[in-house]
């Protein structure tokens, strides 16, 4: 109490000492009303957000930031955000749609990443890619990964920009049509191909980084992503080795990071930001810290240190057939990706009696085809996809498992397919399940995340092409069982493909973040936060990194 005395104290005189040098409230000048502008952006724009403090001390409109993935983003555009103004690395996908280009009152491009290749250097190398007049194209990345010479990571092109930009990249060089490309023209075996180097997952490029990072040169050898993010891999001296940059000479698909106005009664705050965005100064921190391309020419002279001399090249036409981009999503999710396979591990103890349960019964009947959204769409289960249902308690139960069936085949093009009635049937069995779910006793979580692995590992020996994951969910804290330490010291004993399956983790109700953070550093993964955010968005964003 003596000392936090004399702390008050100390602050009460200082703070008279520095009021004879201030003026008085009458002497003082107004504060200058503050006006808010409120910016939905898409989660690779993270970086942008300390811009908003010399935003506003520019032009008096605070920029407040709120992140999503793109197709979540895309989908609150739609529906009528309660934002003022939508930031994206590339809004192709959204004004494709009429309901998009309504919402859109202005848009301004603020700057350039071209979508591109980076190969390990030794890698790049022994391919013959390192020889500095080496023309690559999209065809020559396509036959490389379907050899095994290209093993790369890549956001999910169902969710994110930058992996459909990539697949839409195979499709038209594949086509060679351009803007005349339609959903009919495209040419399935290059996807196919295209897909088989596809080896790490994820929604967006600060998870795929990290993962990148911890297996370079063993589960894989190459990135597909913007040229800034490759840049900023390759400066922050994490990579086991640097990658050899790759632009496909038959053209490249760019990021322009347009900047919406989407409430017409904030134009001019937008046409402020817009103003300054677009200003020498912000231009010059956003390629000095992002390592983005100025849209001036002369801007980016100055910056010529930072960015590659040949980064900026024909850009590949996009396609405004709408048919074209939804039966490319649907084809990949349903056809060409590696099937899914996954073990939900669900939290039964005692106390998820109640309104916890019913939001989980909610979160999976969603995934089972309840939410008839353009993001839930995407994170339905998938033809050809296996789900098992491993509740625990005191101790793991038995895994149950649903296998959804493959569609309706299609030989030529590509178009959205309606639910076969076998997969009706195979979704409603999941949502039943989920209905007899019942709740008593302790939480095991380590046993029953040990069990999903070797469960998960044994189905692997068997059946080597699917995407394998472990989902776990718990609203507690361990009780019953082995502990953390436990937990990794039997994981050390697995084999060293158990590194291969990335287990997810959900935090709910009184569950331990430290200890979930924990799991999932030793696994690989990620944990999500379901204590602020609806369960079913949760399980629906876990369905990206699959």
């Amino acid at each position: 109490m003596k000392r936090r005395l004399a702390l008050i104290l100390l602050t009460v005189a200082l703070a008279a000492c520095s009021k004879r040098d201030e003026p008085s409230p009458a002497q003082a000048a107004p504060a200058a009303p503050q006006n808010t502008l409120n910016v939905l952006a898409t989660s690779d724009l993270k970086d942008v957000e300390p811009l908003a403090a010399q935003i506003e001390a520019a032009t008096g409109v605070a920029v407040k930031f709120r992140f999503g993935g793109t197709m979540e983003s895309t989908q609150e555009v739609l529906s009528g955000s309660s934002a003022d103004a939508a930031w994206f690395a590339n809004a192709k996908y959204l004004l494709s749609d009429a309901a998009g280009q309504r919402r859109v009152k202005l848009q301004e491009k603020i700057m350039l990443s071209p979508l591109i290749l980076g190969v390990s250097e030794s890698d790049a190398a022994r391919i013959g890619w390192n020889k500095p007049d080496t023309k690559l194209t999209w065809a020559d990345i396509t036959k490389a990964a379907k050899r095994g010479d290209l093993r790369y990571a890549l956001s999910n092109p169902a969710t994110s920009n930058q992996g459909f930009m990539a697949l839409l990249g195979v499709v038209a060089a594949a086509g060679g049509k351009g803007e005349a490309l339609t959903a009919a023209d495209v040419d399935r075996q290059a996807i196919a191909d295209f897909l088989t180097g596809y080896k790490i997952v994820g929604d967006n490029s600060t998870y795929l980084a990290e993962q990148f990072i911890k297996q370079q040169g063993t589960r894989a050898n190459a990135f597909i992503n913007y040229e800034s993010w490759l840049l900023s891999l390759n400066a922050n001296g994490k990579l086991r080795e640097k990658l050899h940059l790759i632009y496909p000479f038959e053209g490249v698909s760019t990021a322009d990071y347009p900047f919406m106005l989407l409430n017409d009664a904030k134009r001019a705050d937008y046409l402020k930001v817009v103003d300054y965005l677009k200003s020498d100064t912000a231009q010059l921190w956003l390629a000095r810290q992002t390592l983005r391309r100025p849209m001036k020419a002369d801007l980016a002279a100055q910056v010529a240190d930072l960015l590659p001399e040949r980064g900026v090249q024909v850009e590949l036409p996009f396609s405004p057939d709408r048919q074209l981009a939804d039966g490319l999503i649907d084809a990949y999710l349903n056809e060409f990706r590696k099937p899914i396979a996954s073990t939900f591990v669900l939290d039964t103890s005692g106390s998820m009696q109640g309104q916890r349960r019913e939001q989980l019964v909610e979160a999976i009947h969603y995934l089972a085809g309840a939410d008839v959204s353009l993001t839930g769409r995407v994170a339905k289960l998938t033809n050809r996809e296996k789900l098992w249902f491993l509740p625990f308690s005191d101790r793991p139960r038995e895994p149950v498992l649903f296998e959804i069936p493959a569609g309706s085949p299609v030989r030529k093009g590509v178009a959205p397919q309606a639910d076969t009635e076998a997969k009706k049937a195979a979704l409603q069995q999941v949502r039943d399940a989920a209905d007899d779910l019942r709740m008593q006793g302790g939480t095991a979580l380590y046993d029953a995340v040990l069990a999903a692995l070797n469960h998960m590992l044994e189905e692997r020996k068997q059946h080597p092409d699917y995407q394998y994951s472990v989902v776990a969910f718990t609203d507690g804290k361990n009780n019953q069982g082995r502990n953390l330490l436990a937990f990794k010291q039997a994981y050390e004993q697995l084999p060293e493909d158990v590194r291969g399956i990335p287990v997810f983790m959900v935090l709910y109700g009184e569950a331990a973040e430290g200890d979930l953070q924990q799991l999932v550093n030793i696994t690989g993964g990620k944990v999500f936060d379901a204590r602020k955010t609806p369960l079913y968005a949760v399980f629906k964003d876990i369905r990206s990194y699959q």
